[in-house]
C-alpha cells in the first residue's frame, strides 16, 4: 500500500505489524520520511500475530513485553499511557490479534488513502489509551477519529475481510523475504537501478542507529534523495557518490 500515487525518487518500504512494539518506535521515522519531498512511503502489513500466533494478553506476556516498551520509551521518547502499562497489559485475556486491524488498515487505505494514519491511531489506542485495537468496535471508532464516514468504512472493511487482508498480508511477508528483513519493523529504499536504465533496485537499512534521531534521519533521507535523483546511466561507475551494486543488489550512496 502506498501514500500516493505521484512518482518519486525513492520509495521507502515499510514492512510492520500494528502489534509491534519496534514499529511503534520506528513510527517517527515513518512520519518523518512523508514529509521529506521526493520520498514515497509504501507499506505492508506483516501480519504478526495471525493464524496460529495469535495469542491473549497473558501474566508472562506482560512480563516479556515491559522491558522492551520501556527501552523503547527511553530511546526513542515514544509514550506509553498508563491506561497501557497498568491497564491493558493486566487485562489477561484480551486478544492480539494483528487481522483486524490490518483489514482496518486496508479499509482506510481504500477509502482515502489514510491507511498509515489509521496505523497511527491504532498505536496511540493501544500504546497510550490501552485499548484493544483487535477489536472491530474500536477500529470502527479510531476510522470515525480520523474522518472516515462509519457507514463506509463498515463497507469497505467487509470488503477487505478474509481474503483481500491474507493476500495483503502474504504479498508483506514476500516483501520481507526479498529485502532479507529479519523481522518487523523492516525498512527498505527503492530507487532506479543506476547500471541498468528503466529497473529498480532496492536496498534494506539498518534501522536502529536512527532510532531517536529523526533529524538526522529527515537530512540522510533528503541527501539520498538529492544524490539518486543527480544519477544518469552515463553517470553510473563516474561518481564516488554512485550506488554499487552487486550479486545482492545496490548499495546506496555512502553517507
Amino acid at each position: 500500500m502506498t501514500t500516493s500515487t505521484a512518482p518519486a525518487t525513492l520509495v521507502l518500504h515499510y514492512i510492520f505489524d500494528p502489534l509491534c512494539g519496534w514499529c511503534y518506535a520506528a513510527a517517527p521515522l515513518v512520519k518523518a520520511a512523508r514529509e521529506v519531498p521526493g520520498i514515497q512511503v509504501q507499506w505492508h502489513a506483516g501480519g504478526m500475530l495471525t493464524g496460529d500466533h495469535t495469542r491473549t494478553i497473558t501474566a508472562d506476556w506482560r512480563e516479556k513485553v515491559m522491558p522492551s516498551d520501556q527501552r523503547i520509551a527511553e530511546m526513542t521518547g515514544q509514550p506509553f499511557g498508563d491506561d497501557y502499562f497498568n491497564g491493558l497489559l493486566n487485562d489477561i485475556g484480551a486478544p492480539l490479534d494483528s487481522e483486524p486491524p490490518t483489514t482496518a488498515l486496508l479499509a482506510a487505505e481504500a477509502l482515502s488513502g489514510q491507511g498509515l494514519e489509521m496505523l497511527t491511531a491504532q498505536q496511540k489506542a493501544h500504546y497510550v489509551d490501552g485499548r484493544r485495537i483487535s477489536d472491530p468496535a474500536v477500529l470502527r471508532e479510531l476510522a470515525a477519529s480520523i474522518g472516515l464516514d462509519s457507514a463506509a468504512f463498515d463497507a469497505a472493511y467487509a470488503e477487505q475481510s478474509g481474503a483481500a487482508t491474507h493476500a495483503h498480508i502474504a504479498d508483506s511477508r514476500q516483501w520481507l523475504g526479498m529485502v532479507q528483513g529479519q523481522g518487523f519493523p523492516t525498512l527498505a529504499l527503492e530507487f532506479d537501478h543506476p547500471e541498468q536504465p528503466g529497473q529498480r533496485a532496492v536496498q534494506r537499512l539498518e534501522l536502529g542507529e536512527w532510532l531517536g534521531d529523526v533529524e538526522g534521519w529527515k537530512l540522510q533521507l533528503a541527501e539520498w534523495v538529492e544524490q539518486i535523483a543527480a544519477l544518469n546511466p552515463q553517470q553510473a561507475g563516474d561518481s564516488n557518490t554512485d550506488p554499487s551494486c552487486g550479486p545482492d543488489g545496490c548499495e546506496l550512496p555512502q553517507r
